[in-house]
């Protein structure tokens, strides 16, 4: 038996699981006071939140808070690791394509233009301790790591201190901890409701994450846009994928590889394999392909 709590958070759905009915309520607690202090530490959006509020001393340098710290460092790792397909410096890159706001309010704009403005790469950052070196006019934007950081820690944190098997889902951003339900978890992988759906059994200590060209879209011009940006080109990546799915032994690592895959386009595939990731990618026609040990459709489990 399982009990579940679900709520609507950053323009996502998020669902709580916990293999203990007992355990739900106060698992719910501490799962929301975490993510409100993930929100206070990086959103874009709250003209409130630290990472809005960075202003660098006469060094060059700005102390982060230990919540923001942990998720600068998850975000430069997998800049790290994808060769700078994830990059936490496309914050201005961003607004200038008309990703400003929260995606509910942004308008599309038949009159508006999408600026092209490069995006200064993560190589200008550097993080040593609390102590984060931040050219001056640099925005940064954790979009592409910090929910997956944020369910890992949020299961990491019940699992931790209730002894329960727990999963956390937000929005395509999935963690396990503890032990899994009999059966293990059981995953649907859709991106949108006219996408193919595959199912998959994940383990207890296993994550999946979902990126997508077709959530979080807007229009300038008469042209369709998407929040996941080819650093290279500071405009959005060519949408080869509707969507790729990743399974991974954490989240974080599993969220990069599928945002690095967009943006790596028809070269996501070898990528991918090199890395023994298992991964599902949709095309743009809704074709699937398969690679890293991912199940066929259908069947099997994701390691």
């Amino acid at each position: 038996m399982v009990a579940v709590h679900e709520w609507d958070l950053w323009s996502t759905r998020a669902r709580l699981v916990v293999t203990e009915p007992g355990a739900l309520d106060e698992a719910a607690v501490r799962v929301r006071f975490l993510l409100d202090e993930v929100e206070r530490a990086a959103s874009r959006f709250r003209p409130d939140s630290e990472i809005r509020r960075l202003t660098p001393g006469p060094d060059g340098t700005v102390r982060l808070s230990p919540m923001l710290t942990d998720l600068m460092g998850e975000a430069l790792a997998a800049a790290r690791r994808t060769g700078g397909a994830v990059d936490p410096t496309v914050g201005a890159t961003l607004s200038a394509l008309g990703y400003d706001r929260d995606i509910r309010l942004v308008e599309d704009g038949a009159h508006l233009v999408a600026r092209v403005r490069p995006v200064p790469g993560w190589e200008r950052l550097r993080l040593v301790g609390n102590r984060l070196a931040l050219p001056p006019g640099l925005e940064l934007d954790l979009g592409a790591t910090a929910k997956a950081v944020a369910a890992d820690r949020a299961a990491a944190l019940v699992a931790d201190h209730l002894g329960v098997g727990v999963l956390v889902s937000l929005g395509g951003d999935i963690a396990t901890a503890g032990p899994a339900p009999i059966g293990d978890w059981q995953i649907r992988v859709r991106d949108t409701e006219a996408e193919p759906v595959t199912h998959i059994s994940l383990p207890g200590g296993g994550a999946v994450a979902t990126s997508s060209t077709v959530r979080r879209t807007w229009r300038r011009r008469g042209e369709t846009l998407h929040h996941i940006v080819d650093p290279r080109t500071g405009r959005p990546a060519e949408p080869v994928w509707r969507s790729v799915s990743v399974a991974a032994s954490t989240c974080a690592v599993a969220n990069a590889a599928a945002t690095a895959a967009i943006v790596k386009g028809r070269a996501a595939v070898g990528w991918l394999d090199s890395r023994g990731l298992p991964a599902r990618l949709v095309d743009r026609h809704g074709g699937v392909l398969v690679c890293g040990g991912w199940p066929s459709e259908g069947t099997g489990t994701a390691a």
